[in-house]
Protein backbone atom coordinates (compact mmCIF):
# COMPACT_ATOMS: atom_id res chain seq x y z
CA UNK A 1 0.00 0.00 0.00
CA UNK A 2 1.33 3.40 -0.93
CA UNK A 3 0.56 6.37 1.31
CA UNK A 4 -1.96 8.54 -0.58
CA UNK A 5 -1.28 12.28 -0.84
CA UNK A 6 -4.65 13.09 0.79
CA UNK A 7 -3.68 10.89 3.76
CA UNK A 8 -0.31 12.63 4.06
CA UNK A 9 -1.95 16.06 3.88
CA UNK A 10 -4.43 15.01 6.60
CA UNK A 11 -1.54 13.94 8.86
CA UNK A 12 0.19 17.27 8.21
CA UNK A 13 -3.05 19.04 9.15
CA UNK A 14 -3.22 17.06 12.42
CA UNK A 15 0.35 18.15 13.25
CA UNK A 16 -0.50 21.77 12.54
CA UNK A 17 -3.83 21.81 14.44
CA UNK A 18 -2.46 20.06 17.52
CA UNK A 19 0.92 21.83 17.70
CA UNK A 20 2.79 18.53 17.31
CA UNK A 21 6.34 18.30 16.04
CA UNK A 22 6.19 14.81 14.53
CA UNK A 23 3.95 11.84 13.61
CA UNK A 24 5.35 8.39 12.70
CA UNK A 25 3.34 5.51 11.25
CA UNK A 26 4.31 2.06 10.01
CA UNK A 27 2.35 -0.26 7.72
CA UNK A 28 4.19 -3.51 7.03
CA UNK A 29 7.32 -2.71 5.01
CA UNK A 30 6.39 0.95 4.59
CA UNK A 31 6.84 3.69 7.17
CA UNK A 32 6.25 7.42 7.16
CA UNK A 33 7.43 10.14 9.50
CA UNK A 34 6.03 13.62 9.15
CA UNK A 35 7.91 16.32 11.00
CA UNK A 36 6.95 19.97 11.08
CA UNK A 37 7.66 21.21 7.54
CA UNK A 38 9.16 17.84 6.40
CA UNK A 39 7.67 14.56 5.14
CA UNK A 40 9.95 11.51 5.14
CA UNK A 41 8.60 8.26 3.66
CA UNK A 42 10.76 5.17 3.74
CA UNK A 43 10.62 1.90 1.84
CA UNK A 44 9.82 1.70 -0.97
CA UNK A 45 9.98 5.44 -1.76
CA UNK A 46 11.47 8.45 -0.02
CA UNK A 47 9.66 11.81 -0.22
CA UNK A 48 10.78 15.09 1.28
CA UNK A 49 8.50 18.10 0.95
CA UNK A 50 6.96 20.86 3.08
CA UNK A 51 4.11 19.50 5.24
CA UNK A 52 1.54 21.87 3.73
CA UNK A 53 2.67 21.32 0.10
CA UNK A 54 0.32 20.00 -2.56
CA UNK A 55 0.84 16.47 -3.89
CA UNK A 56 2.47 17.78 -7.09
CA UNK A 57 5.29 19.35 -5.06
CA UNK A 58 5.72 16.12 -3.09
CA UNK A 59 6.14 14.14 -6.33
CA UNK A 60 8.64 16.70 -7.67
CA UNK A 61 10.56 16.58 -4.39
CA UNK A 62 10.64 12.77 -4.61
CA UNK A 63 12.12 12.94 -8.10
CA UNK A 64 14.73 15.44 -6.91
CA UNK A 65 15.54 13.29 -3.85
CA UNK A 66 16.09 10.27 -6.09
CA UNK A 67 18.05 12.03 -8.85
CA UNK A 68 19.98 14.84 -7.12
CA UNK A 69 22.00 12.84 -4.54
CA UNK A 70 23.58 10.66 -7.23
CA UNK A 71 24.79 13.73 -9.14
CA UNK A 72 26.09 15.48 -5.99
CA UNK A 73 27.85 12.41 -4.63
CA UNK A 74 29.62 11.78 -7.94
CA UNK A 75 31.45 15.11 -7.49
CA UNK A 76 32.61 14.34 -3.92
CA UNK A 77 35.91 12.66 -3.25
CA UNK A 78 36.67 10.16 -0.54
CA UNK A 79 34.70 7.37 1.06
CA UNK A 80 31.21 8.36 2.17
CA UNK A 81 30.06 7.51 5.70
CA UNK A 82 26.33 6.84 5.32
CA UNK A 83 23.50 6.54 7.81
CA UNK A 84 22.48 2.92 8.42
CA UNK A 85 19.03 4.06 9.63
CA UNK A 86 16.48 6.85 9.82
CA UNK A 87 17.07 9.01 12.88
CA UNK A 88 18.66 12.17 14.25
CA UNK A 89 22.35 12.97 13.65
CA UNK A 90 24.50 14.05 16.58
CA UNK A 91 28.17 15.08 16.31
CA UNK A 92 28.93 14.62 20.03
CA UNK A 93 27.94 12.20 22.83
CA UNK A 94 26.21 15.03 24.72
CA UNK A 95 25.32 18.69 24.03
CA UNK A 96 28.24 20.04 26.09
CA UNK A 97 30.83 17.53 24.84
CA UNK A 98 33.37 18.01 22.04
CA UNK A 99 32.33 16.57 18.64
CA UNK A 100 33.64 13.11 17.76
CA UNK A 101 35.20 14.50 14.54
CA UNK A 102 35.77 17.78 12.73
CA UNK A 103 36.82 18.52 9.15
CA UNK A 104 40.53 17.83 8.85
CA UNK A 105 40.68 15.33 11.73
CA UNK A 106 42.23 11.94 10.98
CA UNK A 107 40.21 8.89 12.01
CA UNK A 108 41.08 5.22 12.16
CA UNK A 109 38.86 2.38 11.03
CA UNK A 110 36.44 1.64 13.87
CA UNK A 111 36.57 5.13 15.45
CA UNK A 112 33.17 6.56 16.41
CA UNK A 113 32.43 9.51 14.11
CA UNK A 114 28.85 10.38 15.16
CA UNK A 115 25.66 9.11 16.79
CA UNK A 116 22.30 8.44 15.14
CA UNK A 117 19.38 8.48 17.57
CA UNK A 118 16.55 6.21 16.45
CA UNK A 119 13.58 5.30 18.64
CA UNK A 120 15.31 6.67 21.78
CA UNK A 121 18.37 4.48 21.11
CA UNK A 122 21.78 6.09 20.60
CA UNK A 123 23.63 4.23 17.82
CA UNK A 124 27.36 4.88 17.41
CA UNK A 125 28.44 5.18 13.77
CA UNK A 126 32.02 4.09 13.18
CA UNK A 127 34.49 4.91 10.41
CA UNK A 128 34.82 2.10 7.91
CA UNK A 129 38.19 3.34 6.68
CA UNK A 130 41.22 5.20 7.99
CA UNK A 131 41.67 8.72 6.67
CA UNK A 132 40.97 12.42 7.07
CA UNK A 133 37.46 13.88 7.39
CA UNK A 134 37.10 16.09 4.30
CA UNK A 135 33.46 17.14 4.67
CA UNK A 136 30.60 16.82 7.17
CA UNK A 137 27.37 16.91 5.18
CA UNK A 138 24.81 17.06 8.01
CA UNK A 139 24.10 19.63 10.72
CA UNK A 140 24.08 18.55 14.37
CA UNK A 141 20.55 17.57 15.44
CA UNK A 142 19.31 17.20 11.85
CA UNK A 143 17.04 14.29 10.84
CA UNK A 144 18.72 11.83 8.46
CA UNK A 145 17.44 9.10 6.18
CA UNK A 146 18.70 5.58 5.55
CA UNK A 147 21.70 5.73 3.20
CA UNK A 148 22.14 9.50 3.48
CA UNK A 149 25.79 10.61 3.31
CA UNK A 150 26.85 11.98 6.69
CA UNK A 151 30.48 12.78 5.91
CA UNK A 152 33.42 11.87 3.69
CA UNK A 153 36.72 10.26 4.72
CA UNK A 154 39.66 10.53 2.31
Amino acid sequence: MKFESEYIEKLAQIISENDLSEISLEDGEQAITIRKDVIVQTAPAIVSAPAQAPAVQAVAAHEQAVNAPAKEEAKKSGTPVTSPMVGTFYMAPSPDAEPFVTVGKTVNQGDVVCIIEAMKMMNEIKAETTGKITEICVEDGQPVEFGQVLMYVE
